[in-house]
C-alpha cells in the first residue's frame, strides 16, 4: 500500500492534476492528508465539481465547502466549473451568481449549472452574458430571462439549454445566433418558458437535439424551425405536437425522430443523406414525400407502437435499397388499438432484402397475426440474412414463447446461413 502511494506521489504535478481534474472536488480535498506535496495540490486543480448530493443535501456544508474552495483555488485559468444545486438551499440563486462571477473572473470555459427541476428556475448574473472565453455552457433550470439585452458566446462551441425560461420568443434565437462557432446544440422546451417557437438558424452546427415531452405544451403553433447546412446528426422528441420544419440540412447522417406530428413530409423528405435512422411516428400516412429514397440508409429503428406501423415498415424496406440492419421495437404505450386491416405485402420484392439485409432484430416479439406476417416475410425473401433475433416480451408466457419458437422456426428462410436466435 505505502509503495502504491509512493508511486503515486512520483508523478509530474501536471499527470495527478488531471486525475484529480475528473474527481468530485470534495474527493480532491481529501488528498491534502496524503503528505506535505499534496497539501496544496488541489487548488491548482483546473476542473471542479460540485454536487450538493455529496453533502447529504445540506446546504450550509455545501455552501461553505463551495466558497472556500473557490477563495482558495490558484489555477490560473478555471478549464470547467460543474455545480449541482437544489431549492434546499434557499439562498441558491445568490450563491450561484457570486459562483459564476468568480469563474468568469477566471477566464472560465466549461460552465455547467444544474438546479433542480420542478422549482423556480433561478436567475444568473449578467455577467455570464459577456463571457468571451467560454467554450461549453450547459443549464439546466435556470432563467435567461436577463439576457434580452447584449449576448456574446463568440467562442461557444457547447450549448445545452435544459428547461431554460427566456424573456420572450425572440430571445432564444438572440442567444443561439451569438454562438458564431456553435456545434452542438441541446435545447429542451419546458412549460412556461415563454417560447412558442424554436428557431435554428446556425450556419456551423453539427449536432441538435431538440426535446418537447411536457403535456402542458397545446396547439399546432408550437414547434421547431430548423436551418442548418452542416448538420450531421438531428435527435428530436416531440410528445405533444406541433410541427418541425426545415430549411436546410442536406448532410445529416444520423438521425432519431420520435414525433406524433400529423404530418412529417418536409422532415423525413430532408433525410435522405441519413445512414442510420430511429423512427417513432404517430401514423404512417404521409410521412415522407412520394418518390423519396433514402438511397445512403444501411441502419433503420422502427417503433411499432402507432397504428399501421407495418405500413410506413412497406415503405421504408421500399426506399431503402441498401439498408443492413433492420430493428423493431415498441418504444412507448400503444397510442391507439391497432386496426383489423391486414399487413399489403410489398408488390416486388424490396432491393434491401434482395441483396443488403444482413442484420434483422425484433424486440418486446408479442406473436401477433400481422407480426408473425411481418416476421416471416422477412426472414423469407432477406436472401443475405445473416441474423435474426427475436425477443418476446418479458410478460409472456413459457408456452406462449414456445409458440412463437415453433412458428418462426418452421418459417422458410431466404439465406442458408441465416441463424435465428430467440433471446
Amino acid at each position: 500500500m505505502v509503495g502504491s502511494r509512493d508511486r503515486l506521489s512520483q508523478l509530474p504535478d501536471d499527470f495527478l492534476l488531471q486525475i484529480l481534474s475528473w474527481l468530485p472536488t470534495k474527493d480532491v480535498l481529501v488528498t491534502t492528508l496524503l503528505s506535505k506535496r499534496w497539501r496544496f495540490l488541489w487548488t491548482l486543480v483546473p476542473r471542479l465539481n460540485y454536487d450538493l448530493r455529496h453533502y447529504d443535501n445540506i446546504c450550509p456544508r455545501f455552501t461553505q465547502f463551495v466558497d472556500r474552495s473557490l477563495l482558495l483555488h490558484k489555477a490560473p485559468v478555471l478549464e470547467s466549473l460543474n455545480i449541482k444545486i437544489g431549492s434546499v438551499c434557499f439562498t441558491a440563486e445568490k450563491d450561484v451568481a457570486v459562483w459564476v462571477r468568480i469563474a468568469v473572473e477566471r477566464f472560465v470555459r466549461e460552465l455547467s449549472i444544474s438546479y433542480c427541476s420542478g422549482e423556480e428556475p433561478i436567475r444568473l448574473p449578467k455577467c455570464l452574458f459577456t463571457c468571451t472565453t467560454l467554450a461549453v455552457l450547459k443549464l439546466e433550470n435556470v432563467s435567461l430571462v436577463d439576457a434580452s439585452c447584449y449576448v456574446c458566446f463568440k467562442s461557444v462551441k457547447t450549448l445545452h439549454l435544459l428547461d431554460v425560461k427566456y424573456l420572450d420568443d425572440q430571445s432564444l434565437p438572440r442567444i443561439i445566433s451569438s454562438c458564431s462557432c456553435l456545434e452542438d446544440l441541446v435545447v429542451q422546451r419546458c412549460p412556461g418558458d415563454n417560447v412558442n417557437v424554436v428557431t435554428v438558424t446556425v450556419p456551423c452546427l453539427k449536432t441538435l437535439s431538440l426535446h418537447k415531452s411536457s403535456q402542458a405544451f397545446e396547439g399546432d403553433d408550437d414547434g421547431f424551425l430548423i436551418d442548418a447546412p452542416k448538420l450531421k446528426r438531428l435527435d428530436i422528441e416531440d410528445y405533444w405536437g406541433g410541427f418541425c420544419y426545415v430549411e436546410n440540412m442536406p448532410d445529416v447522417v444520423e438521425a432519431n425522430v420520435d414525433v406524433i406530428y400529423k404530418n412529417t413530409e418536409k422532415l423525413l423528405g430532408s433525410l435522405t443523406s441519413v445512414k442510420r435512422l430511429a423512427l417513432c411516428l404517430i401514423t404512417s400516412d404521409a410521412a415522407y414525400p412520394a418518390g423519396t429514397i433514402f438511397s445512403q440508409l444501411v441502419h433503420l429503428e422502427l417503433c411499432t407502437c402507432a397504428p399501421r406501423w407495418w405500413d410506413l415498415l412497406t415503405k421504408l424496406i421500399e426506399d431503402s435499397p441498401k439498408l443492413r440492419v433492420l430493428k423493431l421495437r415498441q418504444k412507448h404505450i400503444r397510442r391507439a388499438p391497432s386496426p383489423r386491416a391486414g399487413w399489403k405485402q410489398p408488390v416486388s420484392l424490396p432491393k434491401c432484402l434482395l441483396y443488403h439485409l444482413e442484420t434483422f432484430k425484433w424486440e418486446l416479439y408479442e406473436g401477433s397475426q400481422k407480426q408473425k406476417e411481418v416476421a416471416t416475410f422477412i426472414i423469407k425473401h432477406a436472401i443475405r440474412l445473416k441474423t435474426a433475433i427475436i425477443s418476446p416480451k418479458p410478460s409472456s408466457t413459457l408456452l406462449e414463447k414456445h409458440e412463437m419458437l415453433k412458428e418462426l422456426s418452421s418459417s422458410p428462410r431466404g439465406s442458408s446461413t441465416c441463424e435465428l436466435l430467440f433471446d
